[in-house]
């Protein structure tokens, strides 16, 4: 019985070196390289998402604070337009050339 059990831990250490061995050479192969360059730029890229999306947050918050702190010292609400019609201006308002 015991030379059964350490015939089949020998069997199954030789099937996991070569195993670790096969991954190891394809991981050398162009392929290989391959996969390892894409995996690399697919992290990159949801990296840079994540920060895009962190620094569009962190902006939205402090444009929010900005506007409160506007409104909390003047009075004006940023972004509201005014119910009061815009003045009319005459025709003599146009800006007029400099050479006539």
């Amino acid at each position: 019985m015991s030379r059964l059990f350490w015939f089949a831990a020998g069997a199954a250490a030789g099937v996991f070196a070569v195993r670790k061995a096969g991954q190891v050479v394809h991981q050398a192969t162009p392929a290989g390289i391959g996969e390892n360059v894409g995996n690399g730029l697919r992290e990159l890229a949801g990296a840079l998402g994540s920060f895009g999306a962190e620094v569009r947050a962190g902006m939205s918050e402090r444009e929010n604070e900005l506007q409160e702190s506007v409104e909390r010292q003047t009075g004006f609400t940023p972004g509201k337009y005014s119910t009061e019609p815009a003045p009319r201006r005459g025709t003599g308002a146009r800006a007029r050339r400099a050479d006539g």
